[in-house]
């Protein structure tokens, strides 16, 4: 006991010379008392040779590893899709404009050269709206989707072809609510055949009473000019198009307001479908492949590439309607906006195949709307700058056309659900659309009259 006694004391200043030792270790190390718990400034400290490495003889090492970034995002993006195989008929339309003009053939390998791009520009804004989210990614996608119809429309403008501006737009909507939406639902629910897929109801809602503003938009000029009820001919209905496009600007200013900021609540995506699944699959599902600043700028490089072979699919339209004896309506219509909404197309089927329908919608439904309240209403807006004649009147063939539209898919989408069995009726009802304008000769055409005289 005694002995105890007399250790006791050299034991406990021992223990207090480790523990000063320890502790004044453990803050040089950047330690805790619990364990490695500070490992942020373990590994700050780490980043001085980094720094060093960066600093000094790193300019090699940048390269590489620039060079590295920059291989892989052209291996991911370029040759990771077996489409990318028709990528050559693009500079090969170029080249066939330049050195013979043959209107045909240049229409032909525009067309195909396109298809590839756009569906790598759906690709890409799908790994950004890994980092946006659905609501922002479907909003991306239909912009950048959208970019090739608007610029198409400004250059045709500037020639002062009316005509093919409206129809093509006017297209490009009906293309969008029947043929991308349809396919859509009818890959989505071949995939998920065993259960119907879920989309947010609200968002539906407010899109399709935005698509019948914009037709009753488009159907009061056109029935003013129809019925010869004009307070002066000829100019109230340009008036009054002009006059309403300021308005549909306005409510689409709102629209987006409202969607992203006041209301963004109502555009939560319904995860019923992902309850089922385990964390593990959605974990894989969303990790992207290429960085946030990668699908920027690739985002970029295909608007960019398609704009320009959009310019001579469009110059070739009235050689290829004389060549292929295919009157215009129908080439702008039907033909230049299947080409168009390829992005759309690819997108839309890719998010419906992983059950990520409220991003379809918001591919499919947001890009006609944007199309309906933004796009038409930004040509007149244009054209009215341009001193272009642009108006509202889309001629009571095509808007009765697109007001029918809406009405079939508003009751589509009204149930909340979707299935395969919906994709194939609005297929069909595409399909019905494209006959009608096969046969349909728009009078106000000159392009149309080529092919009569020919004969």
């Amino acid at each position: 006991m005694e002995i105890d006694k007399v250790k006791d004391p050299a034991t406990v200043k021992l223990h207090s010379q480790v523990e000063m030792g320890s502790m004044e270790l453990k803050s040089i190390l950047g330690y805790d008392d619990q364990g490695l718990v500070a490992a942020p400034e373990k590994k700050s400290s780490d980043e001085a040779p980094l720094k060093v490495l960066y600093s000094s003889g790193s300019g090699s090492f940048n390269r590489k590893v620039m060079r590295n970034t920059v291989v892989h995002s052209i291996r991911t993006v370029v040759f990771s899709s077996r489409l990318n195989l028709l990528m050559p008929f693009g500079p090969l339309a170029i080249l066939v404009q330049t050195l013979t003009g043959h209107h045909g053939w240049v229409f032909l390998l525009s067309l195909l050269g396109i298809i590839p791009l756009a569906e790598r520009l759906g690709y890409a804004t799908e790994q950004l709206a890994c980092y946006t989210g659905p609501t922002v990614g479907g909003l991306l996608n239909a912009t950048f989707g959208n970019a090739t119809e608007l610029i198409i429309s400004i250059y045709a403008l500037r020639n002062g072809m009316i005509r093919v501006v409206q129809q093509s737009l006017l297209g490009s909507i009906l293309s969008n609510m029947l043929l991308v939406l349809g396919c859509a639902f009818f890959a989505g629910g071949l995939v998920f055949s065993k259960r119907p897929q879920v989309f947010n109801k609200p968002t539906a809602a407010v899109n399709s009473g935005l698509l019948l503003m914009a037709v009753m938009g488009l159907l009061l000029p056109a029935l003013l000019h129809t019925t010869h009820t004009e307070l002066h001919f000829g100019k109230s209905a340009l008036a009054l198009s002009r006059f309403t496009s300021c308005i549909m600007l306005v409510a689409y200013a709102s629209y987006l307001f409202f969607q992203l900021k006041s209301q963004r609540s109502l555009y939560v995506p319904v995860d019923e479908g992902e309850e089922i699944h385990s964390d593990a699959s959605d974990d894989d599902e969303e990790v992207p492949e290429i960085s946030k600043w990668e699908s920027i700028i690739w985002l970029t490089i295909l608007t960019a590439w398609i704009s320009i072979l959009s310019e001579y699919l469009v110059n070739a339209i009235e050689g290829a309607s004389v060549a292929l004896n295919i009157p215009v309506a129908f080439i702008s219509v039907i033909l230049l906006p299947i080409v168009g909404n390829a992005a759309e197309h690819a997108g839309a089927v890719m998010f419906a195949m992983k059950d990520k329908l409220d991003i379809t919608l918001g591919v499919a439904i947001g890009s006609s709307t944007q199309i309906s309240m933004f796009g038409i209403p930004f040509c007149v807006m244009v054209g009215w700058i341009m001193g272009v004649p642009m108006d509202l009147n889309f001629q009571l063939f095509e808007t009765a056309t697109l007001f029918i539209t809406v009405l079939v898919v508003a009751f589509m989408l009204q149930e909340g659900t979707s299935n395969y069995f919906k994709g194939i009726m609005l297929i069909l009802c595409y399909i019905i659309v494209a006959a009608s304008f096969f046969v349909h000769i728009d009078p106000t055409a000159i392009q149309d009259k080529p092919p009569e005289t020919k004969e």
